[in-house]
């Protein structure tokens, strides 16, 4: 829905208002929004509601220790595995200009859908 490079300087809560304003204006059914524990500070929710946006918070609880399963957590890190597969983004590509790392990431998206959905089998029409 939305990709943009920003520098390393930018903040998560800083760079999220930006992201959350492009996912929203091309998707305008987007309600809801998954974020780590980072995104669960004011800047975020003044965005958030600006946009007509729900942002859940996936982390873990304040008083637990160690290691814990967290809910929706896997997809984030399951989909930066399969992106970190092609060349272009596996970090060792150093490109001047961000917009050509957010058009690779478009395109290596693209492409796993695609792979994705060619896995789909189809129902036989009856005879």
């Amino acid at each position: 829905m939305a990709v943009q490079v920003q520098p390393a300087s930018v903040q998560h809560p800083t760079g999220a208002a930006p992201v959350l304003a492009e996912a929203a204006a091309k998707a305008p059914t987007l309600r809801l929004v998954w974020g780590g524990g980072r995104y669960g500070g004011p800047t975020v929710a003044a965005a958030a509601r600006a946009l007509g946006l729900r942002v859940e918070v996936v982390a873990k609880p304040a008083d637990q220790r160690g290691f814990a399963v967290l809910p929706r957590r896997g997809v984030v890190e399951r989909t930066c595995g399969w992106l970190g597969k092609y060349r272009r983004l596996a970090g060792r590509d150093f490109k001047t200009n961000p917009r050509n790392s957010e058009a690779w990431t478009c395109v290596c998206m693209s492409n796993l859908m695609v792979k994705s959905l060619a896995k789909i089998r189809m129902p036989e029409p009856p005879d």
